[in-house]
This record gives structure tokens, C-alpha cells and sequence, in this order.
């Protein structure tokens, strides 16, 4: 099994309070957790990547607990992404988001029956990501789409994986384009 080494860890909270000049009846809050991982097959083709989809589980368990203790509330939507140093492929970023780290997610956030929006690329240090967020529980509810970006100044390297967790609080702050509301989902399906 390829050797994976964490380098980094790093926790960031956002607190939206006002958009538009009208203050938020509770704030708006997004948390970005991130790890700096090696990547093994960084410069080199490797047909099976499945050292890196298990080495996932745990960094899904991490980072989905450390995500939700961070937002200080009960998670209502969520979101992944990743991404590859120069040295690696677009694939490799992939790989550590698979469902092994999605149900970690998941149960991180206490449930789930959405599929988790995700991003990733291929990027120099200190790229930038979008990751896309969506209600946990019904795809269709759309005062909980959204994006948190995120980046780190020093990765990641070409030899390594940039890879992120996101949840967020609620839906953005004055959401008013219809459709499924939150109160209105079922959840039962993962779409309405």
C-alpha cells in the first residue's frame, strides 16, 4: 500500500451577519476543513488509486468532525473538494472524495441523505477552490446552494492533495428565489 503522510491541518470559520444591509436573524456560519496530504502517484500513472480512496475514510471521519465541532451548530448543508499539486492529476484529487469519505461525512454531520456537491483541479500552491454546498438532506431546496472558497498559501505542493470538508449552519441570508423549502423537504429520497 502506497505511504500517505499528513502535513496540515487547518480549520476555517466564516460568520456572515448582514447581506444587502439587513442583519441576519442568526448568522450565517461556514467552516472550511482542510488537510495537506502527500500524494504518492505525483508524477507518475497509477491504474489502481485505491490507497488513496481508503486512506480517505479516516480523512473523512477527521475532517467532518472537525468541521462540525468547529461550526458550533447543527449542520444543514455541506460540500467537499480537493485539490491536486502540479505534479499530480485531477483523478488523484477525486480519489480522496468517493463515497469512503462521503458516508464519513455524513455521519460527521448526523445524517444525510443528499449527495454531497463537490469540486476539485489541479493547481499550483496557493490555488483557490470554490466548494459548492447543498441542503443535506434534499437536493432541491434552494436557499442552501451556495460555495465557500478556500485556500492555503503553501499547498498544495506538487507531490500533494489539497483536501476539504465544508458545512454550513443555514441556507444564505435572504434567500428568496422559491422553490423546495427546508421546512418542506422529506428527505426521503435525497432530492425533495
Amino acid at each position: 500500500m502506497a505511504s500517505i503522510q499528513l502535513r496540515k491541518l487547518v480549520t476555517v470559520v466564516e460568520e456572515v451577519r448582514s447581506e444587502a444591509g439587513i442583519a441576519a436573524d442568526w448568522p450565517l456560519r461556514r467552516v472550511a476543513a482542510l488537510a495537506v496530504v502527500s500524494n504518492p502517484y505525483a508524477g507518475r500513472y497509477q491504474e489502481d488509486l485505491g490507497a488513496l480512496v481508503e486512506f480517505s475514510r479516516e480523512l473523512g471521519k477527521l475532517l467532518g468532525g472537525r468541521a462540525v465541532e468547529a461550526l458550533g451548530d447543527a449542520p444543514e448543508s455541506y460540500g467537499k473538494g480537493a485539490i491536486a499539486g502540479e505534479g499530480g492529476e485531477q483523478e488523484h484529487a477525486n480519489a480522496f472524495l468517493t463515497t469512503t469519505f462521503g458516508d464519513e461525512l455524513r455521519r460527521a454531520v448526523g445524517g444525510g441523505k443528499a449527495w454531497i456537491p463537490s469540486a476539485t483541479k489541479v493547481g499550483p500552491m496557493g490555488a483557490s477552490l470554490d466548494v459548492p454546498l447543498a441542503y443535506k438532506d434534499a437536493l432541491y431546496v434552494r436557499s442552501h446552494y451556495d460555495a465557500m472558497e478556500v485556500r492555503l498559501p503553501d499547498a498544495p505542493r506538487r507531490d500533494e492533495v489539497l483536501v476539504v470538508a465544508v458545512v454550513a449552519n443555514r441556507g444564505r441570508l435572504n434567500a428568496r428565489l422559491g422553490g423546495l423549502r427546508k421546512e418542506q423537504a422529506t428527505g426521503e429520497d435525497g432530492l425533495s
